[in-house]
């Protein structure tokens, strides 16, 4: 379990090895489930089942994705949180950064299909149960007049009256357009995914260098903070503890308030008149110290325009941006 964990902590810190370790994770799992668990019935559930096995998982992945990246919850309370106004700035802001956790959380299905189907097992299954009658007339072409009606069994292999080179004919046709799919479905993803990170490097408005010192920002900060809540939730608990039972009263502890809270948990635009790497580094900087004085970082700002911030760079939390 620890070096699970070590593993876990380094796909973290390191985005590209993390998405690279969800995809084959995920192919893995996909071919232990071929193998152990699907059997295509020959039945009339033929074409259900396959797909049901193509496509459910792949959406239990997806929405498996969304619920454990931490921007889905922070995008949703930003945008939900009380008293705050709706703008269609706001709302396309939030879409964009939707766009971006779906990029993450397609990673996984993506994989999926893909995998299942260059194996081929769920496309087969599926498309001999088709009541298409002018695809099922194409895969028995030249074949024997009850080949149409015995589409059904030839996964399975038995009970069917079609010959066996005619059955290998058809099943290697199958695979053959489902491995096709697949290719043509990873070429999709790879050719989109350059291009989305072409269109982000040409059109960001800061340079390459400073966008890695800003990811490496945001990540350490996220591991910082959690560091950070669970000290400071374990200080209180302590001295709530240690009040009720020596019955005396509390220490003082600082926490933040419900306000304070709110701000930093905020979406935050990247502007490149004043450079803040988040929401606590823009709450750090503007927060009235007790003598009335604010506390600022005059190395980070800048006297460029706000006006030309490309939508890619609307958001970026959690350290982990499509760019």
């Amino acid at each position: 379990m620890e070096k699970f964990n070590t593993a876990l902590n380094i796909a973290k810190k390191q985005p590209n090895l993390g998405v690279g370790l969800v995809a084959l994770l995920t192919a893995g799992g996909e071919q232990i489930f071929s193998s152990v668990v699907f059997r295509c019935p020959c039945s009339e559930l033929n074409f259900l089942y396959g797909l049901v096995f193509l496509l459910v998982p792949a959406l239990a992945l997806l929405l498996l994705g969304y619920i454990l990246n931490k921007r889905t919850w922070k995008l949703l309370t930003g945008v939900c949180s009380r008293g705050a106004k709706c703008t269609w700035r706001k709302l396309v802001a939030a879409v964009l950064v939707l766009l971006q956790i779906s990029c993450t959380a397609l990673v996984a299905p993506s994989s999926w299909i893909a995998v299942a189907l260059l194996s081929g097992n769920y496309y087969e299954c599926a498309m001999t149960g088709t009541n298409v009658s002018t695809f099922n007339k194409h895969l028995c072409e030249n074949k024997m007049p009850q080949c149409e009606k015995q589409l059904l069994s030839l996964p399975c292999g038995r009970g069917s009256l079609v010959p066996q080179a005619d059955r290998e004919d058809i099943l290697l046709l199958l695979r053959a357009q489902s491995q096709i799919l697949g290719w043509l479905l990873i070429a999709s993803i790879m050719l989109s995914n350059l291009l989305l990170t072409c269109v982000a490097r040409c059109t960001s408005p800061i340079s390459y260098l400073q966008l890695k010192f800003w990811k490496a920002y945001v990540q350490e900060e996220s591991d910082q903070m959690d560091s950070y809540t669970t000290k400071h939730a374990k200080d209180l608990a302590e001295r709530n503890l240690s009040s009720f039972f020596k019955q005396m009263a509390p220490a003082n502890v600082t926490t933040p308030s419900n306000k304070d809270w709110e701000k930093i948990s905020a979406l935050y635009k990247f502007s490149t008149k004043d450079q803040y790497y988040s929401t606590l580094h823009q709450y750090v900087e503007h927060h009235h110290m007790p003598d009335g004085g604010l506390m600022r970082m005059v190395s980070v700002k800048s006297v460029e325009s706000n006006d030309n911030n490309p939508a890619v760079l609307t958001f970026v939390d959690e350290g982990a941006a499509a760019l």
